[in-house]
């Protein structure tokens, strides 16, 4: 009983900002204001008609679904190799993969600006891919590991020993029973680097602003109204995803 009791509060802490920033959205007021003195839809009609938001929140889904893309294209084989096979050096190479996830962002930023700004990347939505895509890689990468730790053997030496060859078998055996560890992977990238601010800061530039650097640069210098609509509108597309989610595994579980 206690630890449901803890568990509800904890969960009211949680979503208690939500009762507020959804308000808040369609308030009349000049800034931020609650409760709000009157309702409209001005905000969401500013969001939807300004470029100084639209461009960032496009930027953001680019670089967010490249930057996935990348991550799947370098942690599919990297967990092959370090779940499947022995070499020297095998713990300094996990170890070096994991790195990102250990040293504080801060570092990372000032390192990948210096890096990235001798490349002259900086300022670009390729330098924000790469960064982005080292950031992300160890998320991804234990995901994906630990989906292929728990997948049988047996079922790639069946489908060997029936007279199917190597890709034959990783795309009809061993591809649709890793899927759903690669699919928590892909979204665990993308939302590492759609949600990532401090680098961004560093070497988003303007070109390549993406909307947490602008939501960040937006309240730290102009208190725009605007914010939270946009944070309404991401609680909305989770809230949506996961009722997505939720009705298409009670549906393949009717189904099964």
């Amino acid at each position: 009983m206690t630890v449901a009791v803890l568990a509800l509060l904890v969960a009211a802490f949680l979503i208690a900002p939500v009762f507020i920033v959804v308000p808040m959205s369609f308030s009349t007021a000049l800034s931020f204001q609650f409760p709000p003195p009157g309702y409209w839809l001005g905000y969401y009609q500013q969001y939807f008609t300004d470029p100084r938001w639209l461009s960032p929140t496009l930027n953001s889904f680019v670089i967010a679904t490249a930057t996935m893309i990348v991550t799947l294209l370098l942690v599919l084989p990297a967990s092959f190799a370090l779940v499947r096979h022995r070499f020297r050096g095998k713990s300094a190479v996990n170890l070096l993969l994991m790195s990102p996830m250990i040293v504080p962002l801060v570092v990372s930023a000032l390192g990948y600006y210096n890096t990235l700004g001798r490349l002259g990347l900086a300022g670009t939505h390729a330098g924000v891919i790469l960064a982005h895509t080292a950031l992300s890689v160890p998320v991804a990468l234990l995901a994906i590991t630990a989906s292929l730790k728990g997948f049988d053997t047996n079922l790639e030496r069946a489908a060997m020993s029936a007279g199917a060859g190597p890709l034959r078998t990783f795309w009809w055996v061993t591809l649709p029973v890793l899927r759903p560890g690669i699919l928590v992977g892909a979204l665990f990238a993308f939302l590492h680097s759609f949600d990532e601010t401090v680098v961004a800061l560093f070497i988003a530039g303007r070109e390549a602003s993406t909307l947490p650097k602008k939501m960040f640069e937006s309240i730290r210098l102009e208190t725009d109204p605007v914010i939270s609509v946009v944070s309404t509108l991401l609680f909305t597309l989770v809230a949506l995803g996961s009722l997505v989610a939720l009705l298409a595994r009670t549906r393949s579980g009717r189904a099964a």
